[in-house]
């Protein structure tokens, strides 16, 4: 890809715009100093997990956090002499921000940021702690978009896209490249997909490098636009999710048109499954990752049958997750592996009821972590307490063998 074509995706149409092999290795030259070469590792508890081979490429070790990083330096490497001087301006609320932000006070160049005015005071701070100027405007993405456009226009600046830009996606594809430097023996990649340019990028990469080598994008159930982009299907997406970093409505053209010349098949895995991938990245491999970065390992978790017996590549593409959304992900799945149990008891209004149920609990090996006593006003009447607790257990079969014993001693116990 040369510069100007690069610098130029106005000047044709998304479907006749592509990117090579040759490209993303272009790319990896540029970038590199600037960007770490994250290592790819094999993790074995997961891969003792999911029966799968699992090998991880830790992109929330990148200096912002995340794989952005990649793309915005290969953009910015790309330009000329004149839109260096002029500056840079982006749009985002999030991983693209900082990209854009760190690599253009690497080079020198000024760096407009145009964020939502809901984003959290700690984006806009790291954002500006890397130099750029950060401009508040608009409720919703699309309008921070249409004024970045707008100041773009205005002030002679260059549009940095986070996805729909060839020399972005090109940079992205450097994941796939060192994956398979690392692990040539990868036959199955699981990419998330957000507005595509990172899927787009390493699926390019990855199928000439490797022809046969299986690429799939995932996407959480709440966004799965690419997909329905795919599959000739109206856009319909919407809704919270933990995974929003690839929470997208309108998919890149560009990655689209290569995507669907290259025949990539997207999954759509449940929100569930994002969740419990945090969870396990967080306890089997010792990694935090933002939803969108587990988005990978989540797709072997809900399609098990594709993946099985499988040496897959995973980009954990991202690790900024919120403390507090970290803790209740964690939380959240303790209770589903029945590792936390929350007790429900009726109980007579006697002395010594709460002690005997805690030493029962004790006895098995339970310990009580939280203990919510009710006496004046969820009690059924006023000769009976209501008490709540949570208990933390080794498994299931211990959580049922504590159960059972309370039952066995007359107590009145529900799962909360």
């Amino acid at each position: 890809m040369s510069p100007v074509r690069a610098l130029a995706p106005v000047m044709e149409t998304a479907t006749a715009i592509s990117i090579t092999l040759a490209d993303v290795r272009a790319a990896a030259a540029r970038i590199a100093g600037a960007v770490i070469r994250t290592p790819t590792i094999r993790c074995d508890a997961l891969s003792r997990a999911t029966g799968a081979s699992i090998h991880l490429k830790l992109d929330n070790l990148q200096a912002t956090g995340a794989f952005k990083e990649r793309g915005a330096a290969n953009r910015i490497a790309l330009l000329t002499a004149r839109e260096r001087a002029a500056g840079v301006i982006a749009m985002s609320a999030g991983n693209h921000a900082q990209a854009v932000a760190r690599h253009a006070s690497l080079a020198g160049i000024n760096a407009t940021i145009v964020m939502p005015r809901f984003t959290p005071a700690t984006k806009v701070t790291r954002t500006e702690g890397w130099g750029a100027r950060v401009v508040l405007h608009g409720e919703t993405l699309a309008e921070a978009a249409a004024h970045a456009h707008e100041l773009a226009l205005r002030d002679g600046l260059t549009f940095v896209h986070p996805y729909d830009d060839p020399g972005v996606i090109a940079g992205q594809g450097t994941a796939a490249l060192e994956m398979l430097e690392d692990f040539p023996q990868l036959d199955t990649l699981a990419i998330p997909v957000g507005g595509g340019g990172l899927l787009a990028g390493c699926a390019t990469a990855a199928l000439e490098l490797r022809p046969g080598i299986q690429v799939f994008g995932v996407e959480v159930e709440g966004y799965p636009a690419m997909a329905q982009r795919l599959a000739g299907q109206p856009v319909a997406v919407g809704g919270p999710t933990v995974a929003e970093g690839i929470a997208v409505r309108d998919v890149g053209e560009v990655p689209y048109a290569m995507l669907k010349r290259l025949g990539t098949e997207v999954l759509v895995v449940p929100e569930r499954a994002v969740e419990q991938a945090i969870a396990m990245l967080a306890e089997g491999a010792k990694l935090v990752a933002e939803g969108a970065g587990a988005a990978g390992l989540a797709a072997v978790l809900a399609f098990p049958e594709r993946f099985a017996g499988k040496a897959v590549g995973i980009p954990v593409c991202g690790g900024n997750i919120d403390a507090r959304a970290l803790s209740n992900v964690l939380l959240r799945q303790l209770l589903r592996d029945g590792r936390i149990l929350r007790l429900h008891f009726d109980i007579p209004d006697r002395p010594g009821m709460l002690a005997d149920i805690a030493a029962r609990i004790s006895a098995l090996g339970g310990n009580v972590i939280e203990v919510n006593h009710q006496q004046l006003f969820g009690a059924p009447t006023v000769q009976s307490t209501e008490l709540y607790l949570m208990v933390e257990v080794r498994d299931g079969v211990q959580g049922n063998a504590i159960i059972s014993a309370l039952q066995a001693a007359s107590y009145v116990v529900r799962r909360g």
